[in-house]
């Protein structure tokens, strides 16, 4: 069986990249994992999905591997995978095995995963530091701990393992952060499908439907179009769920007159989309409704304008947050002065996340939200870049209460769209699917 051509290149210059960063720190070697198979009852497994900072450094997507990276007087970048083996692939699927992912992949070598525990002593000898992921426990703790032992064993007090011990994650989250051309375009072609996912889901809308049936059409259009999965479970939420954030797909019935949030994104070569949009069952915004909406748009333009190159990350939430408290002000929801809502954190009771994330290979991707290494003091936001990826979702969520204008109850809104730092500002990438509320009546009408 051939396999699709794979562009290797991205993922080399990544290896590479990091390769450097451990030589100037000293050399090392850097042992990571990829995630294990999740069993979902019995003898059923979850879908599998790779880890993302090992398919960040990789390309590769099969289970039980590691890769081992050397920095020193000569790198070298070794991967351990399951060999093949007939019979389980007639169960289980196809293998690419050590000597096609070797060349496949650019490996300078390639070995059998039932070979690992044998090798990594001896691979751990004379190196000055060990990068690995604080994160992975369990298993993975306890092989780096036994192999730390033999080595010992192995060095007879001539040769040592490492002696100090690194997180990888935080250099891996830095570089993860400015995404390069490959990862660009698959977020592209994420945005695109989960646009047009939203927009089917418009058309498709009437009273009556249940919540699971427009998320039906989500995943519909997210395959068809080539995606391999959603990034994460869809939110439908119709009527006053739309005030519980993490709310899923359920069986509640769209009615006459309510509005429905979805917040849904597809995965495509495993880079997620993140796109939310608010609107009406029956195809028409109600005033309240609208004013609320129009305000959770202006919002999001404000966040827009201040997210740019040179801009400090928290910018956009600060410009969203201002505009949505005036907002809640002007309607009546809060009472006093902009500054003091602001200041006392009032406003919180209907706007109470923040206005963005980063977003890549995990919808909430990685990569610190403030610049510097941890001290006592408040460390400074990031600034933003070009080739930064992040969503901008300001929304409002007003839940029935007795001191709150009855025309607002049980209304939830959020507009969130995904955006490109770009050299001149921020590119909205997924506005295939409307976000004015007259366009969105329009499609709507269709």
């Amino acid at each position: 069986m051939s396999l699709p051509a794979t562009d290797i290149a991205p993922y080399a210059d990544r290896r590479r990249r990091l390769l450097a960063h451990l030589r100037a720190a000293g050399g090392g070697i850097a042992v990571l994992a990829t995630a294990p198979h999740a069993m979902r009852n019995r003898d059923t497994e979850y879908p599998y999905r790779h880890d993302s900072d090992f398919y960040y450094l990789t390309g590769f997507t099969e289970p039980d591997a590691w890769l081992v990276l050397v920095a020193g007087a000569f790198d070298r970048a070794i991967l351990f995978c399951r060999a093949r083996h007939p019979e389980q692939e007639t169960w289980e699927g196809y293998r690419c095995g050590p000597e096609l992912a070797a060349q496949r992949y650019g490996f300078d070598a390639a070995h059998a995963i039932d070979e690992l525990d044998e090798l990594m002593p001896a691979l751990l000898l004379d190196q000055p530091a060990l990068y690995r992921s604080f994160a992975a426990a369990g298993p993975v703790e306890r092989k780096l701990r036994r192999w730390q032992a033999e080595a010992e064993q192995q060095g007879r007090g001539r040769r040592q393992p490492p002696a100090h011990i690194h997180d990888l994650r935080p250099v891996l989250a830095d570089m993860r952060l400015v995404k390069d051309a490959s990862e660009i375009a698959a977020m592209r072609q994420a945005a695109r499908i989960s646009a047009g996912a939203h927009a089917r889901a418009m058309r498709a809308t009437r009273a009556g439907l249940h919540e699971y049936e427009l998320e039906a059409e989500l995943l519909y259009e997210f395959r068809r179009h080539g995606a391999q999965a959603p990034a994460y479970p869809s939110i439908v939420a119709a009527g006053a769920n739309a005030c519980v954030l993490h709310y899923a797909a359920g069986d509640t019935v769209l009615r006459d007159g309510e509005l429905v949030l979805i917040d849904a994104g597809c995965e495509v070569d495993s880079y997620a989309s993140d796109v939310t949009r608010t609107f009406p069952v029956n195809g028409h915004f109600s005033g309240p409704q609208r004013a609320l909406y129009d305000l959770t748009k202006a919002a999001q333009e404000a966040a827009v304008a201040a997210t740019a190159p040179g801009r400090a990350w928290n910018d956009a939430h600060e410009a969203a947050v201002r505009v949505l408290a005036q907002g809640m002000l002007d309607e009546g929801l809060l009472q006093g002065s902009l500054d003091g809502v602001i200041e006392s954190g009032t406003y919180t009771r209907f706007y109470m996340h923040r206005t963005g994330h980063w977003l890549g290979l995990d919808v909430h991707d990685a990569g610190d939200y403030r610049a510097g290494p941890a001290s006592g003091e408040e460390r400074p936001w990031r600034t933003l870049e070009p080739g930064m990826v992040l969503t901008i979702e300001p929304g409002i969520y007003v839940r029935a209460a007795d001191d709150v204008p009855r025309q607002f109850w049980d209304i939830g809104i959020r507009i969130e769209d995904d955006a490109l730092v770009t050299e001149e500002g921020c590119e909205l990438i997924t506005r295939g699917v409307p976000v004015d509320a007259r366009e969105i009546e329009a499609l709507m009408r269709e």
